[in-house]
């Protein structure tokens, strides 16, 4: 891969001397450090770059063309990012979604269907964590508009459980990090990857928060950047959900559908095809939409029917995409 003069100097501070962060980029921003390097300036970049290139893995620094103009003009942005695999995503539009790592059932399955929704128009950004973050990868995946950040060096993966999923998106999407190859994680670094998940988004839908979720970190930098913040609604006295109702309280958006979404960027949505519930599913659908969750027992007494006919309605209705089952045999309309 080449590489101009002037982006081998930012890799070199930024690599070689290890001035990825602040000092870094106000000597760039300032012009102090884009020079050419000498001799032995040049091997060294040189080395490095080819041994992450054996290893699949590109530098996009702060000067090359496609360093994401939106995490450019972010007060912090990395003198460079390292990425592997589909390196085109950084200059497609992005939407980031998050969530807590404990996120109720029906908000993992409503923020899958979002994604995929919202990735025919956006490339997803998002981590790599259970709940949330799973559930925004579970629907970009399929057609490869997705963009996975780490708090951890490209090489590692964390959580370690999700090194398949890792995989899937190195065919698929892109994965990128601000750190070295080999870098763990640590209690700031997830901190600063929220930051570049706010900085490479046009804006941050929320799945789920609780009151000290990373979440409202990546939200709250979301608002630092002058970008945009959606979030679900959840019922009160749900601790999953009340850092979205706070968000909400505040100003964000309320999200029940992609439209909600799309309507903020121009973007008319297609209208599709609700699947149909009759009778004994009709019925119990209406019933979860009014009541919110509930267990299989009492939803069944409450409509005269046996668990067994009820068990059977609501199993069709989550094939449909119209109900999901919680813990302790709980349902709840989507």
């Amino acid at each position: 891969m080449n590489y101009t003069p002037e982006e081998k100097t930012v890799i070199y501070a930024a690599a070689v001397k290890g001035m990825n962060n602040r000092a870094g980029l106000a000597a760039v921003r300032g012009g102090d450090a884009v020079r050419h390097l000498d001799g032995e300036e040049e091997k060294e970049v040189s080395a490095y770059t080819a041994m992450l290139e054996k290893r699949g893995i590109f530098i996009v620094t702060f000067l090359s063309d496609d360093y994401p103009e939106s995490l450019r003009n972010a007060s912090d942005p990395p003198l460079i990012l390292y990425g592997a695999g589909r390196r085109e995503l950084l200059k497609r539009r992005k939407l980031c979604i998050v969530g807590s790592r404990i996120t109720p059932p029906w908000a993992e399955k409503f923020g899958k269907t979002l994604s995929a929704e919202l990735s025919e128009h956006f490339t997803i950004v998002t981590g790599l964590a259970e709940g949330g973050d799973a559930a925004a990868i579970a629907g970009a995946l399929a057609g490869g508009n997705l963009i996975s950040v780490l708090p951890c060096g490209i090489d590692v993966c964390y959580p370690a459980a999700h090194t398949a999923l890792k995989e899937k998106i190195l065919e698929k999407g892109l994965i990128l990090s601000e750190y070295p190859l080999g870098t763990g994680t640590a209690k700031f670094s997830f901190h600063a990857r929220n930051r570049l998940l706010a900085g490479l988004s046009e804006g941050v839908l929320v799945l789920s928060a609780g009151v000290r979720s990373g979440a409202l970190i990546t939200a709250g930098r979301a608002l630092d950047y002058g970008r945009d913040v959606f979030a679900l609604p959840y019922n009160a006295g749900v601790s999953q959900g009340a850092g979205c109702n706070a968000l909400i309280k505040a100003g964000a958006y309320l999200v029940t559908e992609a439209a909600d979404i799309l309507s903020v960027y121009g973007i008319v949505s297609k209208e599709k095809e609700e699947p149909e519930a009759e009778g004994e599913e009709g019925r119990i659908l209406q019933y979860l939409r009014e009541q919110g969750e509930v267990h299989v027992a009492a939803l069944a007494e409450a409509l005269g029917m046996r668990i067994f006919e009820a068990s059977a309605a609501l199993s069709a209705l989550e094939l449909k995409g119209l109900a999901v089952k919680s813990g302790g045999n709980k349902y709840s309309a989507l």
